[in-house]
């Protein structure tokens, strides 16, 4: 590794030291004739180019099939229909306000929106790249009353995803908000150059399959079928014996001016439903399997025998084995020849994408000929093999990618070893990637230890691959790395510096009492969605009032903690936990568990491990609403730790890092900052006693305790 000056001096040279503000993805909802996106139960309306949410006093119901009608129809811009309801009470709704926004993993993001509401109002907008637990960056928006549009800016950090999509959830707010446009950008240094390394042969269909000797291969021949770079798929042509027809390699015809083109003559779409749309299908085919992470470039020209939209997928090495519902977008088809020339990044759900498919009957059954040329097909040239790149968030000392230690093998030792850190530029954090020269591609193709990272060289932990993992070490200093890629292991061990050692972690001695309120019976729409749910007809939820235990900083998943508290309640109630980010940042359903309150005091202790849906919590939440009755809970003497008791995620003394939020509708409040009646120290309480090893101990002991977060001698 270069000494760190010298490193900062070269990337100031090569890179500039100024960053450049970058626009990623805009979108003008005055271009649209109609909501343009995936529909969720709610569709905004366009008046005079303007996207109008009219809130939750309305509901729309598809036309097809409903059994609900209204006088007004409102249609999307692809022409489903579907009929405004008015609805007492209101229903909770959300919708897309933008998708396909090009994003790099562990990015920020800023977006800004011109915007307008009939009344002041603040909603959730969540980043999302995945509909999974912790697949969603959420942010809380508020959108002033005005007449005119003003620009509202918020942001996004922490990243998980390369292709992401901007979710409001106004929920139950009735106010009517009219959206003008919206841009995201983001902040970046400037890249390395990167080199394009085409894939594709015969993307311009001068040779036949014939002169490359691949007339005869099956789309399921998966030795050879990554050889022919176009399938095709006709109706009823190249018949299974399942009643079904099989694709076949693209036919190839010449055009008048000699030129050769790919061809698929569609035949009319007759199938039941929604698969009518790959009655008629073709493919672009990769020579190998993509990981998500990597960016790729591709470009063809296309044309059809009649104006139609088509919708593109990602499969997998098989042509017609799905993958994902998306891969470039819907593509615009003319009668004339256009070329598309765009950058597909492979996001986590498109992970080992082979293909491109076009659903050619998406938006028309009708016959219509496709025709294809000049298939290209490009990726990033990389380093590949192993490397490793190290910081220090408490010292300042970033990631460096492009100068990432690369491992070598040691034959003595019988595996891959790297050293990453120096003398003034100890490490703290890693991560270990399989490629190189692009930072976006080195954080998509990670790998992650299962289990807590020990300073010993014989303890072996496995590993797999995950995006964006960042390793925590045990200490600050030069770390050498083992790594077994036959056994899929890896060791560590320091070599120079400061591992952390156990420290003496006390019970934070706040007395936490929350005095929660008698909730509404349960709501019976559960985002957007009708629910049987055990009471219904009203408005309340079971997180109502909430409680959370607020962690002095992030957590990352596979990290291991050790939480205690001592409990007690005026009823017994259940509680349900849950994994946040901040306090309401939803992320994960399942915490530490069930935790059932009586009016006896008990105690309570669990070991939790992050979980990989929760990467990037911050707290724990308890639900204190899953009973109707008002109810008031205690919570006291609670410990969060490393289950090394290397750290302490909570303070031990005062109340920062308790929150809570009483009744619907009301906003998470801290202890400290308020200090609003419901949580408070108590100067006269039990205090439970523990001896300085941490453990608890009766007024019997002897010796040195701690009670009430102080040290004293009981003799």
């Amino acid at each position: 590794m270069k000494k760190l000056f010298t490193v900062v001096a070269l990337l100031s040279v090569f890179l500039g030291a100024k960053a450049d503000w970058v626009q990623d993805y805009s979108i003008d909802y005055s271009t649209h004739k109609g909501f343009p996106f995936y529909v969720m139960g709610y569709v905004p309306e366009w008046i005079d180019g303007v996207m109008t949410d009219f809130g939750a006093n309305y509901k729309y119901v598809a036309v097809d099939g409903a059994e609900e009608t209204s006088d007004v129809i409102v249609a999307t811009e692809q022409g489903v229909e579907y009929y405004k309801i008015a609805v007492d009470g209101g229903a909770w709704h959300q919708y897309f306000i933008a998708d396909g926004i090009p994003t790099e993993l562990d990015g920020s993001y800023t977006v800004k929106a011109l915007v307008k509401a009939s009344e002041a109002c603040t909603i959730n907008v969540n980043m999302g790249w995945g509909w999974g637990d912790g697949q969603q960056a959420p942010a809380s928006v508020t959108i002033p009353a005005s007449e005119d549009f003003q620009e509202v800016e918020w942001e996004y950090s922490g990243i998980g995803g390369t292709s992401c999509n901007l979710v409001a959830q106004p929920g139950m707010a009735t106010a009517t908000i009219e959206w003008k446009s919206v841009t995201v950008s983001h902040n970046q240094k400037a890249a390395r150059p990167v080199e394009w390394i085409e894939n594709l042969e015969n993307g311009n269909a001068e040779k036949s399959w014939a002169e490359m000797g691949l007339a005869d291969v099956k789309y399921n021949d998966m030795e050879n079928n990554y050889k022919i770079c176009a399938w095709g798929k006709e109706r009823e042509v190249n018949m299974n014996e399942d009643g079904g027809w099989d694709p076949f390699p693209a036919t190839i015809e010449t055009e008048a001016d000699g030129n050769h083109v790919f061809v698929v003559h569609g035949k009319p779409a007759t199938t039941e439903g929604d698969a009518s749309a790959w009655d008629n299908q073709f493919w672009i085919e990769s020579p190998k399997e993509w990981k998500s992470g990597t960016a790729l470039k591709i470009k063809f020209r296309y044309k059809a025998s009649k104006a139609v939209t088509v919708a593109t997928q990602c499969h997998y090495q098989q042509p017609s084995n799905y993958l994902i519902w998306h891969a470039i977008g819907d593509i615009n088809f003319t009668e004339e020849w256009q070329e598309f020339d765009g950058t597909m990044n492979i996001a986590d759900d498109m992970n080992g994408t082979w293909g491109i498919a076009f659903q050619l009957n998406q938006n028309d059954k009708e016959a219509i000929d496709f025709y294809f040329d000049d298939l290209s097909w490009q990726h990033m040239k990389l380093d590949e093999g192993y490397f490793v790149a190290g910081s220090n968030p408490n010292a300042g000392l970033e990631y460096d990618f492009d100068n990432a230690v690369q491992f070598t093998e040691d034959a003595d030792a019988g595996c891959w070893v790297a050293t990453i850190g120096e003398k003034n530029a100890y490490v703290s954090q890693i991560m270990i990637s399989t490629v190189r020269g692009n930072d976006a591609a080195f954080k998509g193709a990670t790998l992650k230890p299962a289990g807590t990272i020990k300073n010993d060289p014989d303890e072996w932990l496995d590993y797999t691959e995950s995006s964006l993992a960042k390793l925590n070490l045990p200490g600050e200093g030069i770390w050498k790395i083992y790594l077994d890629d036959n056994y899929k292991a890896m060791a560590f061990e320091m070599l120079e510096g400061n591992v952390i050692e156990p420290i003496v972690i006390n019970p934070n001695p706040t007395v936490v009492v929350v005095n929660a309120v008698e909730r509404d019976d349960l709501s019976d729409v559960v985002n957007g969605q009708e629910q049987q749910r055990e009471e219904v007809g009203g408005t309340g939820e079971t997180w109502d009032n909430q409680f959370w235990i607020m962690a002095n900083r992030t957590l990352s998943s596979g990290e291991e903690t050790v939480i205690e508290f001592d409990y007690v309640a005026s009823k017994e109630a259940k509680t349900t936990t849950q994994c946040h980010a901040n306090a309401g940042a939803y992320l994960h359903w399942q915490a530490i568990g069930d935790v059932t309150f009586t009016t006896e005091e008990q105690h309570f202790s669990a070991s939790f491990v992050v979980p990989n849906e929760a990467n990037g919590m911050q707290s724990i939440a308890f639900n204190m609403a899953e009973i109707k009755e008002a109810c008031d809970y205690t919570i006291k003497n609670v410990v969060w730790r490393l289950a090394d008791s290397t750290e302490s995620l909570i303070d031990q003394t005062g109340g920062k890092n308790f929150w809570l939020k009483i009744s619907a509708g009301t906003e998470p409040y801290q202890f400290e900052e308020t200090a609003i009646k419901g949580i408070a120290a108590s100067k006269n309480s039990t205090a439970v006693i523990y001896n300085l090893a941490g453990q608890r101990v009766d007024n019997a002991y002897k010796g040195i305790v701690v009670k009430e977060g102080k040290k004293m001698i009981v003799k």
